[in-house]
């Protein structure tokens, strides 16, 4: 394994960070008061839309694509450090970029598992930064970390399906942009194969049917620049057949293969999110005094800065070794990393924002730094794309399985 950054990745690195020095980091208060001024709180501010025309110029575009017929051909290790880059600043940087979930995983989806037809109406505009799309599986009613609890009925009719069901925390419903919307539902609900159950349809967001009912907040936060996290109803929704994503019956199989690559990125710009935290402690330790000496001349203080670059050296390398895994043996190969690095990254990175938040004392949970947002993303973490305890129970059984 040889995780030495190549040519290609050493010349992004230094393209990308130029950028977020002279563009992101200041766009990200002059996005904060467009968006006071804006009619509805879920409108893009002017800043970033700026800041997708020079990446887009730069060439810093669709980053998170292997793909080089629709991205920019990156592998998964290529695509770590630039991701790691966006996640400090991960309100700003990642849509810069159009290298945010949940439309990273869309494309995906889309490039991999839509028909011709699909890709020229959704993929291509979603590739050019023009829509935003959503994907709709989590429910309120059921469990949602069991996905065949999934109560969604996708019904055929004829040259149709007819959707009905309700779902919640739809990261992008809220955004205006958000045009199109693939629905995770049961074709099959009584069918033997419990994985087998579930099909994929795209769903536009104008379908007679559709109510994006509410914006549901995240620890307080409505999370404007993802477009929110909406519950939205699907209420006798009739779309063409030919909307359906793949085959009848795969609709399971295609969410485990899109949420492989999505988890990998969250955990790349987890670990940025860890690194702004730890400068910004820093800066605050050397700048801030109590008891007759600096916060950085405090042993505790110490420890929490120490510990936190540890932690980071250890998640970057798991979270390198599964992006290696991953390009070299497959999705499936890698799915030990891939549960490691879902599992550890998130809990770590929130006990090092944390610590960032104490070291600020009443800044650390206030809008004037980003540390209370932060920390909120990371721990949302530990739920999103399976909770900590899903990965857990699916690892110790891989584990076992040697020994039975």
């Amino acid at each position: 394994m040889d995780f030495a950054y190549d040519a290609r990745t050493e010349e992004l690195r230094a393209k990308l960070l130029a950028f977020m020095d002279e563009h992101v980091y200041p766009a990200e208060a002059v996005a904060e008061e467009q968006r006071a001024l804006l009619t509805s709180p879920w409108d893009t501010p002017a800043v970033v839309e700026e800041l997708k025309a020079e990446a887009k110029r730069q060439g810093l575009w669709n980053l998170f694509l292997p793909d080089a017929g629709y991205g920019a051909g990156l592998t998964n290790l290529q695509y770590a450090p630039l991701a790691e880059i966006t996640g400090r600043s991960p309100q700003l940087a990642p849509t810069a970029l159009n290298c945010a979930a949940p439309d990273t995983g869309n494309m995906e989806l889309l490039a991999e598992f839509g028909d011709e037809a699909q890709r020229k109406q959704w993929l291509e505009p979603l590739l050019a930064g023009e829509i935003r799309s959503a994907f709709a599986m989590t429910e309120p009613e059921v469990a949602s970390s069991d996905a065949t609890n999934i109560e969604t009925r996708i019904r055929r009719d004829g040259d149709s399906y007819v959707v009905d069901g309700r779902k919640w925390y739809i990261s992008g419903a809220m955004n205006p942009d958000c045009k199109v919307f693939i629905v995770m539902g049961k074709t099959d609900p009584d069918g033997a194969d419990l994985r087998r159950q579930q099909s994929m349809v795209l769903v536009p967001r104008d379908t007679p049917g559709v109510e994006v009912r509410r914006a549901m907040k995240v620890y307080g936060y409505e999370d404007h620049y993802h477009g929110g996290h909406a519950e939205v109803v699907f209420d006798g929704v009739r779309v063409p057949a030919a909307n359906l994503v793949g085959e009848e019956g795969g609709g399971f199989a295609i969410a485990q293969a899109r949420l492989g690559p999505g988890r990998i990125h969250h955990c790349m710009r987890l670990i940025g999110m860890a690194e702004r935290a730890v400068e910004l402690m820093c800066r605050r330790a050397v700048s801030r005094t109590a008891f007759g000496k600096a916060l950085a001349q405090q042993g505790v203080v110490q420890n929490w800065i120490a510990d936190a670059r540890v932690t980071i050296e250890q998640l970057r390398l798991l979270v390198l070794k599964t992006a290696w895994l991953m390009d070299t043996v497959g999705n499936r190969g890698a799915h030990t990393e891939i549960q490691a690095i879902k599992i550890a990254t998130p809990r770590a990175v929130v006990d090092i924002i944390d610590k960032a938040v104490q070291a600020h004392g009443a800044g650390g949970v206030s809008q004037d730094f980003p540390l209370a947002e932060l920390w909120a993303a990371a721990r949302t973490l530990k739920l999103a794309d399976g909770p900590d305890e899903v990965h857990q129970r699916s690892l110790a059984r891989r584990e076992l399985k040697k020994y039975l």
